[in-house]
């Protein structure tokens, strides 16, 4: 995989946030039903997110399936790991990973 303008500014993004959502819309107004559910689930954990709206740049919508190898978007990062989407996010959340998973990275929740 080279390093396009999409590829660097995810790697920059994933940086420099502790949590970025790479999604359809914005948290403010998500595009699709599976970013809009990772938004609540965020929103509900209390924990500030970077969300990224993959559908304002074609590149930047490839280059994030090639970079994770996951083919669907939404997708988490949290402390520069990939975490899933959708299904596994709301997995997660059910059953206390995710909670679990901002404590053992360090990520304040509300």
């Amino acid at each position: 995989m080279s390093d396009t303008p999409a590829i660097e500014g995810i790697k920059k993004d994933i940086a420099e946030n502790d949590i970025v959502l790479f999604m359809k819309g914005t948290p403010q107004f998500p595009q699709c039903g599976f970013s809009a559910a990772v938004v609540q689930i965020l929103s509900h954990t209390g924990v500030k997110f970077k969300g990224v709206n993959v559908l304002a740049d074609d590149g930047l919508r490839q280059g994030i399936k090639e970079f994770s190898n996951w083919p669907t978007i939404p997708q988490l990062y949290v402390k520069g790991e990939f975490v899933g989407g959708c299904d596994i996010v709301r997995e997660m959340a059910e059953n206390g990973e995710l909670q679990d998973l901002f404590k053992e990275k360090q990520v304040a929740t509300a």
